[in-house]
């Protein structure tokens, strides 16, 4: 397998050798390179054996280097290869549930363990043969990031729709054994792999520990797009308090014997079931943040912080006057982030939240990343609005570009206001570019 190299760094190692773009890469160090994840193991070492191909003509160069110094290539693509994508059939896959419009990389289901290294992103391993299961191991793949959902193989093989899915202990139990970290997740369908199956995924994983790192718990989500597909439900409130109070327990147990409480609810599950966060530290050093375990306690946390330390700017600034900003939400966060921005009140700074009902999707989806331009267009307008910050989850990153495909200044148009998109991920740079904003906006 030779790769097209597209560029090469200069004064780099590989520069050194002669290689040049429109070269192809052969092998490093006697070994055929199939992906990035080779190239990045094979070329993190002192010296390297390239064999790459000129005009049709095979060349091999030595090279010495500081282990860790880039050898200097650049690919047609970042994975070196296509994206694998998923052969599961998930019984609450959402890109099942999709509606047919909006972005069309919405609809590709993707499910790459290289991903998962990369970026973080939950992996089946369904999709992995024996072979390229021992390339995980050979390369020392830590830590992956892999969807469960149940360790019971004839359970997990019901909910992915795949006869692969049963081997999932098995994998685990290997990656274990060779030392290698992971973590988890499952998204808890009701009636499916609840209850007692629950607490059997959850007591497996454990027996994995330290290797298995961490596990989030979410509840399944639903939208009204369904016709055809299995029946599932959302949980209802008393199944959610349930389920919390198990996971708190176990929690305790966990701590006492680990130093961590290795599994934790998601955010969305404490508000389905009517009950307040925990405190910001029981979320530890936030190993699932991605799957919104803490995510609104890590923001309230930063966003006070930021308050306190920015007080005496923030009072200078606004020399008691006052400013109304108005701002946008799902419906599951909007009572604890109203209430976290109402501490600005008493600096004359008023910062209004619109809850948005997902006609989109369905009422039953209510997180901020799901929310639509159309929704907020609908359910916005004829109010009197100046100017309004809108979260970057509801954007597609780096763009303007929202699910439905609108852009963000299709919205301002349609309300005739002035928008600002505002970055979420930290409470603290939340405050600090939103004081930029009212500064140059508001207060000229």
């Amino acid at each position: 397998m030779k790769h097209l190299i597209t560029s090469v760094d200069k004064n780099s190692p590989a520069d050194a050798l002669g290689i040049r773009p429109g070269d192809y890469l052969v092998s490093l160090c006697g070994t055929d390179v199939i992906d990035v994840i080779d190239y990045e193991q094979l070329t993190c070492t002192d010296k390297i054996t390239c064999v790459f191909e000129s005009d049709g003509e095979l060349h091999e160069g030595i090279v010495d280097k500081d282990e860790y110094e880039p050898f200097g290539l650049g690919f047609e693509s970042s994975l070196m290869s296509p994206v694998r994508q998923c052969k599961n059939h998930c019984i609450f896959c959402f890109i099942d549930q999709m509606h047919t419009g909006g972005r069309k990389t919405l609809h590709f289901k993707d499910d790459d363990w290289r991903l998962s290294l990369i970026m973080g992103n939950y992996v089946t391993l369904t999709n992995v043969d024996d072979a390229e299961f021992e390339r995980i191991i050979a390369r020392r793949v830590s830590p992956l990031y892999i969807s469960v959902h149940a360790t019971d193989g004839e359970v997990r093989k019901k909910m992915m729709r795949n006869p692969t899915a049963v081997r999932i202990r098995e994998r685990l139990s290997r990656l274990r054994d060779e030392r290698l970290k992971f973590h988890c997740q499952i998204v808890l369908c009701p009636g499916i792999n609840d209850g007692e199956v629950l607490k059997e995924t959850l007591s497996d994983l454990y027996s994995y520990a330290p290797y298995a790192q961490s596990v989030a718990v979410v509840p399944v989500g639903l939208t009204k797009y369904r016709e055809g597909l299995f029946p599932l439900r959302t949980m209802t409130r008393d199944e959610a308090r349930e389920t919390i109070a198990f996971i708190e327990e176990m929690q305790k147990k966990c701590l006492a014997e680990q130093g961590t409480r290795f599994v934790f609810p998601s955010d969305e599950m404490y508000i389905e079931a009517d009950l307040p966060l925990p405190a910001e530290e029981t979320y530890e050093d936030y190993p699932q943040i991605e799957n919104g375990v803490g995510l609104l306690r890590k923001f309230e946390y930063e966003f006070l912080s930021g308050v306190d330390d920015l007080a005496d700017e923030i009072r200078n600034a606004m020399q008691g006057r006052h400013v109304r900003v108005d701002g946008v939400t799902g419906v599951s966060a909007y009572p604890f982030l109203q209430n976290t921005f109402d501490a600005l009140k008493e600096f004359g700074i008023e910062l209004i939240l619109h809850p948005i009902e997902n006609d989109f999707f369905g009422h039953t989806i209510t997180v901020s990343g799901l929310v639509t331009a159309g929704d907020i267009i609908n359910q916005l307008a004829g109010q009197k609005i100046e100017l309004w910050l809108l979260p970057h989850t509801m954007v597609r990153e780096n763009t303007i570009v929202m699910l439905d495909g609108k852009t963000v200044e299709e919205i301002s148009q349609s309300l005739h206001c002035r928008a600002h998109v505002c970055p979420c991920y930290d409470g603290g740079e939340f405050i600090e570019e939103m004081l930029r904003i009212i500064s140059e906006e508001l207060l000229k």
